[in-house]
């Protein structure tokens, strides 16, 4: 009989009740997982899934290490935090002891254009433990792979223009922070877009010190133009706050949101290379009213010029089938930080 794939799950949120749910619905199993969270660690991760018990405890993070030496699985994935900072402790626990990572983490779908000195310590990392490093999920498919077919089919390109929007309540308190959420306007701009006019020299340093904080489709540009073989000679990015025009209720953020107060983000990217095709691309992360739905929309402007429009994509449950079909792709690739640029598109996986 074949070995199962063995997966300990690194943050029992929102995003793992699918996820742990996909890996068991393809005939693989969850041997571990972990969290923070007092309320939850201690339970069978049955409690997440909302089925029955699966003899599966969660653990705190804390005793990560541990449970990797005891369980010995082939793949931690890491649906935590968006920044790769904030999982550098647990992808270098899982790298260590040579266990491939796949997360969720939106700045590591190509963190190479935003925190080049840490990407290249968790390749070299990889590397030397023979495992592989990679970022995915609904960008994966529907900010790239589906992109790059499009511009496949087209004989010249000018621009690249997308948009998309999802709801921040469907993914946890560390991404609507991370939109700014809650905040007022003047902490909004202090804190978050204090980017929009920040020069190249600036924006150099901060990322040399680890210190840039880029918007989800910073990273999705740096692995179009990869993918595309394109040279990217300018880019900049602009965070506009999304206010509430209405007082309402935020259930991830616990808070209700008045009038005037910032419930998310629209962070637009734009970006000019040297085969003079730009890039202009958003992305809108929001506390949604009752009448918002998700939405992706990408125009390719050339010859020809090509539209593609998903409407009320279920932009959670398509990044959990990505990473779960994925999973096989990064525990057979080579060594090292492989972002999926550098792979094939992903494949249904039947069992």
């Amino acid at each position: 009989m074949e070995k199962k794939l063995r997966v300990i799950q690194v943050g029992c949120g929102k995003m793992s009740k699918y996820i742990m749910k996909y890996i068991y619905d393809k005939g693989y199993e969850v041997v571990g997982a972990v969290d923070i969270n007092k309320d939850i660690i201690g339970k069978d991760i049955g409690y997440i899934m909302e089925s029955e018990d699966k003899n599966v405890k969660i653990f705190d993070v804390a005793n990560l290490n541990e449970l990797i030496v005891s369980e010995k699985p082939d793949i931690a994935i890491i649906t935590t935090m968006s920044f790769l900072n904030d999982i550098e402790d647990v992808s270098r626990i899982c790298l260590k002891n040579g266990v491939n990572v796949i997360t969720t983490c939106e700045e590591a779908f190509y963190p190479e254009n935003s925190n080049p000195l840490l990407y290249k310590e968790l390749d070299t990392l990889a590397k030397a433990n023979g495992c592989t490093m990679t970022g995915c999920g609904y960008q994966d498919v529907f900010w790239s792979k589906m992109i790059t077919s499009i511009c496949g089919s087209t004989n010249k390109i000018t621009k690249i223009k997308g948009s998309s929007s999802y709801n921040v309540e469907d993914y946890g308190i560390a991404l609507a922070l991370a939109h700014g959420a809650g905040y007022s306007v003047e902490k909004f701009n202090k804190e978050i877009a204090v980017i929009n006019n920040m020069s190249v020299d600036e924006r150099t340093k901060l990322m040399n010190n680890r210190e840039f904080f880029p918007s989800y489709m910073w990273n999705v540009v740096g692995s179009l133009a990869y993918e595309l073989g394109l040279h990217v000679t300018e880019i900049s990015q602009e965070c506009i706050p999304v206010m509430c025009e209405d007082d309402m209720y935020s259930d991830t953020l616990k808070m209700n949101l008045e009038k005037g107060m910032v419930r998310g983000m629209n962070a637009i990217v734009r970006a000019s290379t040297e085969e003079n095709i730009l890039f202009e691309i958003e992305c809108i992360g929001k506390v949604y009213t009752k009448e918002e739905k998700d939405m992706n929309e990408w125009t390719i402007f050339g010859e020809p010029v090509t539209s593609v429009i998903n409407t009320k994509p279920a932009t959670v449950e398509l990044t959990c089938a990505d990473i779960v079909n994925r999973l096989m792709d990064v525990v057979k690739s080579e060594s090292g930080y492989i972002p999926t640029c550098k792979m094939e598109s992903p494949k249904y996986i039947v069992k």
